[in-house]
């Protein structure tokens, strides 16, 4: 996703960076007219997993591309997801970026021609031996922008899911335990509730509500309606069990305060900040957001779960390096690639609270991280990595940001809602002639 999967957060501004070291691949490129750059965009926080490794990555291509300068340049979540189509197709666009995986996203701009087919850098370098299948899958596209099969257009360094963040002093004060049911989770909502607490952390304006709706969903949902859902494989019921159970009980949770009726206008980097404050005792959100609290709460002890009772959680591989189509120094960027690739930057990022892809597990040592990567496997290994609500079809970001504000603000009921997700859906359906 999300993933803001985080955009949450700008990352720290960085110089542009003069190399100083050589590869052999490098060398094989002849310089262009003057100094070549490897400009590259990404849009993960300094203080993330993700953002503490790949800007040692960085530091490793200076290292081994002489004469060559880093042209980084801060950008936020929301900035690409909204303008990415429109700069790809100019001649502003980076070498190397992070983008958004999906139908939606990726597989959009790879069925509009914008981005690199990267099947033979993939097979050459051996990405393909790093990932796992169901990481692949977010990867790879064919001709209709379909996810799962095809040519690579994108990859992924770095795994991703949406889990429950809890403020263990705040449980302890209350009396509440770790829920390892649903029922128990709801009963741990409602004991903050009557205290006069908001239990729930939400960022209507923007992913983590949609988040929480489809982790509803989820709770009764099989595989194959996830299949039918995010890789067309059959019909989906949006005022089946699935769909209106989440939107009903997100409603119902509103009225009985477990979710603050000004969530629908909060972003998601104050949800997050709210929660690092001790605000709130519950925070539903990704992974992407864990070497931020690890680095920033310092008022309270903190831990995660996975959503309880559910067999499956939205997650999947994370956000991905794409190189554009128009891309001036696409060998720069497949170098670039390959560093975040090895195991270094793998370990770094493992043990600063991301979950790596290919990491020497011996060598992930933070006690916090093993339980981020431990929990991550618990889904992964059975089959619980459900992606995300957003992805089915273009736009749908924004149709699901809308609904379940409608939810939040109580302006529309649940049926109504859900036929306003139904339409996009559809239409978008014809259009690949499913």
């Amino acid at each position: 996703m999300l993933n803001l999967k985080a955009g949450v957060a700008l990352v720290a501004a960085l110089a542009v960076l003069v190399a100083c070291g050589g590869t052999e691949k490098a060398a094989e490129t002849p310089a262009a007219d003057g100094p070549r750059v490897l400009k590259l965009w990404y849009y993960e926080g300094a203080d993330s997993a993700m953002g503490k490794a790949w800007t040692e990555a960085v530091k490793r291509f200076q290292a081994t591309h002489p004469g060559v300068t880093v042209k980084f340049e801060e950008k936020a979540f929301e900035q690409i997801r909204q303008s990415a189509g429109m700069i790809l197709n100019s001649d502003e666009v980076p070498d190397v970026m992070e983008y958004n995986k999906g139908n939606a996203s990726a597989g959009l701009l790879s069925k509009q021609g914008l981005l690199t087919d990267l099947t033979p850098e993939v097979t050459e370098r051996g990405w393909d031996k790093l990932l796992s299948p169901s990481i692949q899958t977010t990867a790879r596209y064919d001709e209709r922008g379909v996810m799962g099969a095809g040519k690579w257009y994108g990859v992924p360094n770095y795994a991703e899911y949406v889990m429950v963040y809890y403020n263990k002093d705040a449980f302890e004060k209350a009396g509440v335990k770790v829920p390892a049911t649903f029922e128990e989770f709801t009963a741990a909502l409602d004991t903050f509730a009557k205290a006069g607490t908001t239990p729930l952390a939400v960022g209507g304006a923007e992913y983590p509500a949609q988040q929480i709706f489809y982790q509803l969903a989820l709770s009764k949902a099989q595989r194959p309606w996830v299949d039918a859902f995010q890789l067309y494989k059959g019909k989906v019921d949006f005022k089946g069990p699935e769909f209106k159970y989440a939107a009903d009980t997100l409603a119902d949770w509103v009225k009985k305060g477990y979710i603050g009726k000004d969530s629908a206008g909060i972003k998601a980097e104050d949800m997050g900040v709210s929660f690092i404050g001790g605000k709130y005792p519950i925070m539903v959100t990704g992974s992407w957001w864990y070497g931020r609290l690890a680095s920033e709460i310092k008022d309270f002890e903190w831990g995660s779960f996975l959503w309880p009772g559910n067999t499956m959680s939205a997650g999947s591989s994370g956000n991905m390096w794409v190189v554009p189509e128009n891309a001036k120094n696409k060998d720069l960027a497949y170098d670039f690639i390959d560093i975040t690739m090895s195991k270094d930057i793998q370990n770094l990022l493992g043990n600063s609270g991301g979950i790596p892809v290919a990491a020497d597990t011996a060598a992930i040592t933070d006690g916090k991280s093993k339980e981020l990567i431990e929990n991550f496997n618990t889904l992964s290994t059975s089959d619980g990595l459900a992606f995300y609500p957003d992805w089915p079809a273009p736009g749908y970001y924004d149709v699901l940001v809308s609904g379940v504000q409608n939810i939040i603000n109580g302006t529309k009921t649940s049926d109504q809602v859900l036929d306003e997700i139904a339409a996009p859906y559809e239409e978008n359906l014809a259009d690949l002639g499913n």
